[in-house]
């Protein structure tokens, strides 16, 4: 049974820690700009690849420090990611981070994570996150794949009518939602009724 609970955090408002530099690393910096943009991220790793140096330069939000890791480097930081292959250092950060309360993803390795980063669904303003709890990431990329297909590039549109409309709602609140429930139920029927056509 799937137990996490998901949430989306504002990684522009945080600190986030990754640590290496190499094509995992790579990955894992490209994922967390690909949804959030102005991410405060700090890199870490002994060797930084080209492609790793080329994406920071890029960005005002990110630095980094081609070294070692130090322990110092968990002061002030609200999120760590470690993308590195060496089981040693990674469990040295582990028990940094269950000390000072930090939280913890580390690539391929479920059992050292306080959380997952699964994968995603974006079309404007909507954002769906995939869990498969850590058990295949390869049927979440493809559940991904589906729904991306699936889903209608004008649902941005949709968002901002289902907002606006939302913001002119009069009523107590059980009547918005009441209202809110009955709106978007027909809105989903006409999808379906649209695709069959």
């Amino acid at each position: 049974m799937n137990e996490l609970f998901p949430i989306y955090v504002k990684l522009d408002q945080i600190k986030t820690l990754l640590v290496g530099g190499g094509p995992i690393g790579l990955e894992k910096l490209e994922a967390i700009l690909f949804n959030s943009p102005r991410a405060q991220v700090h890199l870490v790793a002994e060797r930084i690849d080209a492609n790793v140096h080329e994406l920071i330069a890029s960005s005002s939000t990110l630095t980094a420090s081609e070294r070692a890791f130090r322990d110092e480097d968990l002061e002030n930081i609200d999120l760590i990611i470690l993308a590195t292959n060496n089981p040693v250092l990674n469990e040295h950060i582990r028990e940094l981070a269950r000390i000072k309360h930090i939280l913890l993803n580390v690539a391929d390795k479920p059992s050292l994570c306080d959380f997952y980063l699964g994968s995603v669904v974006r079309k404007g303003n909507l954002k769906i996150g995939i869990s498969t709890n850590g058990k295949s990431p390869t049927i979440a990329k493809r559940l991904k794949e589906f729904l991306d297909d699936l889903l209608p590039e004008e649902i941005d549109e949709t968002l901002t009518l289902m907002s606006n409309f939302r913001n002119n709602l009069r009523g107590d609140f059980q009547e918005k939602v009441r209202l809110l429930n009955e709106h978007t139920q027909d809105f989903f029927r006409r999808e379906a009724y649209d695709r069959e056509d």
